[in-house]
């Protein structure tokens, strides 16, 4: 599996704007077994968000749908900016599927 875990910073005032374009656009994206966005309760404007993709390849042909860019452009102009963005390689946990390790 292949995850990441990133925190971007909405417009002063918008985190609420950018969330609702987030849910709406994570609809059924091939390859994804789980998005979760937040809030972060120490910060009005950011959003964090956490994602577990089958594989990174998957991830990446989920930026090229047409559905994913559509969201990109509606919420450009009411996000800040991205903070830090990692990457990471789940191997299981409550709501996915345990891999084999080793």
């Amino acid at each position: 599996m292949y995850g990441l875990i990133g925190k971007m910073r909405a417009a002063r005032g918008q985190r609420d704007v950018v969330m609702t374009v987030l849910r709406e656009s994570t609809g059924a994206l091939p390859g994804c077994l789980s998005y979760i966005i937040a809030t972060d309760p120490a910060d009005a404007d950011a959003i964090w968000v956490t994602e577990v993709w089958t594989d990174q390849a998957s991830h990446k042909a989920s930026l090229q749908l047409p559905e994913v860019q559509a969201a990109i452009a509606k919420a450009r102009p009411f996000i800040g900016g991205f903070e830090f963005q990692v990457e990471t390689h789940p191997v299981g946990g409550f709501g996915l599927a345990e891999t084999k390790t080793g």
